[in-house]
């Protein structure tokens, strides 16, 4: 029996010290060429930091990295790539006002006489994007395409580089299915080319429909690597990660529920179409689901005041709510948690103090309106208590922190003030398996002391794990409501699917 081919990128002893924290502790393990190498941990596992030192973001405090045998430490992004690596992360990094050429050759643009040479330009564009598959126009600007098609422009200008390593991360969390299946068929095509893949996700049938390998961080630390996905399975895969057996992720607990705590009456807006009246009363969680589209998000955001409504009354323990803009929602006990944490929901460059401090600074300023220092970091330490916020420092920027650590710092934003109703939109979008118990958990809990929740979520097993009753959106109308015992995956989805799939099906 001939040995396996020595890995082609090796991850060698990697150490990374940050001021207060360790991120890596001796990351050691190897990607083969020509596969599809799985990179798997909960938030904090050290994920991020590995891809920054692969990509030369940053560099590690030792160790190294090899890539055919040879010794590599990139000091730069432009280093790595010119090595032949790439990492295309979850907010890709193009110029939108340049065109799709520009953006796939940028730094090395094709010249005659210091001139671009615009027609060459655009037929290496051509013909990097013919061997994706894809049919974007060269010209045409990258702030006009989607998001799936901004991906592909990423990859396009990793092959343009001639990079044999690439590195995804979380690159489905915005994608339809379709465009998922498109993705995976790239993926396939740069296998089969001989590309050393590295695939960073936290969705474990992802792992098993397209990898061939698979390696767990732990704490900073490498945990183990399955070289064949054939010879493990996701339980093993969840107790490499979290270094405990999750026998009921949800495991969801019967609550009484009290009296109606936020009424819509006929409400209507920008993509709800169709009248919706619904209610969620003091202790339960309301789950909302649909397919992308379906108006899920702009209905929370009609609530929120975010958007303004074309129609329909909101009501708040019986009494109707005025909300032209957030503030009013907010000051009558009403929140939102937006889907887009990173655009929407933190300031990156502030730190985490000053985010969950943001919304309730107000309501406990000092005399003349002075800041309340010592409320601010008796709340922050509570906060990050309450909900296990890993953070060396409650002043660390929350951009450093984990995604997952995000969404947490965002939650007790909200609970740093007096509630009535949390609406919590993709609340685990891109959160491992070990955060999201955490979170499900802090909600039966809200839900417990009186809170009522809505949580809009793409993930149907969430949905029906989460939720006392599920509301279902299909093209901007209310399709459907589910008790907790009527609401099986079937129905549920058939309510979510538009009519004319629905009835060819």
């Amino acid at each position: 029996m001939s040995e396996a081919p020595a890995p082609y990128l090796v991850f060698d002893d990697i150490v990374k010290e940050y001021p207060g924290v360790k991120a890596l502790r001796g990351v050691t393990f190897g990607v083969r060429e020509g596969s599809v190498h799985a990179l798997m941990g909960e938030n904090g596992a050290g994920k991020s930091t590995l891809l920054k030192t692969l990509s030369g973001a940053h560099r590690p405090s030792s160790g190294c990295l090899r890539i055919g045998g040879q010794e590599r430490v990139f000091t730069s992004t432009s280093e790595a790539l010119a090595a032949g690596v790439a990492v295309i992360y979850q907010e890709l990094h193009l110029v939108p006002e340049m065109s799709v050429a520009e953006n796939i050759f940028i730094g090395h643009w094709p010249a005659r006489g210091g001139v671009i040479d615009r027609a060459a330009l655009r037929e290496a564009a051509r013909v990097q994007l013919d061997r994706l598959g894809e049919k974007i126009d060269p010209d045409e600007k990258v702030a006009r395409l989607s998001i799936a098609q901004r991906q592909m422009v990423e990859i396009a200008k990793a092959l343009s580089h001639g990079a044999k390593i690439i590195a995804f991360d979380e690159p489905t969390s915005s994608l339809s299915a379709q465009e998922i299946r498109r993705l995976f068929d790239v993926i396939g095509d740069l296998r089969r080319s001989g590309c050393a893949l590295l695939y960073v996700t936290h969705r474990m049938e992802e792992v098993f429909q397209i990898c061939d390998a698979c390696t767990v961080l732990r704490d900073g630390q490498h945990v183990h690597t399955h070289e064949r996905m054939s010879e493990v399975d996701s339980a093993r895969l969840v107790r490499d990660m979290v270094g405990r057996s999750i026998e009921n992720v949800f495991d969801y607990r019967v609550r009484e529920l009290g009296a109606t705590a936020l009424e819509m009456r006929g409400l209507t807006g920008p993509g709800v179409i169709s009248p919706v009246s619904l209610s969620v009363a003091r202790g339960e969680i309301l789950g909302l689901f649909g397919l992308i589209g379906a108006g899920r998000t702009e209905l929370l955001k009609l609530v929120f005041g975010a958007m303004p409504k074309s129609a329909g009354e909101i009501l708040v323990e019986g009494a109707v709510l005025s909300v032209e803009q957030p503030s009013d929602a907010i000051a009558a006990g009403v929140v939102y948690s937006t889907e887009d944490r990173k655009r929407d929901g933190i300031i990156p460059g502030a730190s985490v103090l000053e985010n969950c401090n943001l919304t309730a600074r107000q309501r406990n300023c000092g005399r003349g309106g002075l800041i309340n220092e010592t409320w601010e970091r008796t709340n922050v330490d509570q906060q990050i208590a309450a909900l296990r916020v890993k953070t060396p420092s409650p002043f660390q920027a929350i951009k450093n922190l984990s995604g997952g650590n995000q969404q947490k710092v965002i939650l007790g934003r909200w609970l740093s003030q007096p509630l009535k109703v949390l609406m919590l939109d993709e609340p685990t979008r891109g959160v491992d398996v070990g955060a999201r118990s955490e979170i499900y958990q802090l909600m039966f809990s809200l839900a417990e002391r009186g809170l009522a929740l809505i949580v809009v979520s793409s993930d149907l097993p969430e949905v029906l794990g989460v939720a006392d009753r599920v509301a279902v959106m299909r093209q901007g109308q209310l399709s459907a409501i589910f008790s907790r015992a009527e609401a099986t995956p079937e129905r549920v989805l058939a309510a979510a699917l538009p009519q004319e799939t629905a009835s060819t099906s």
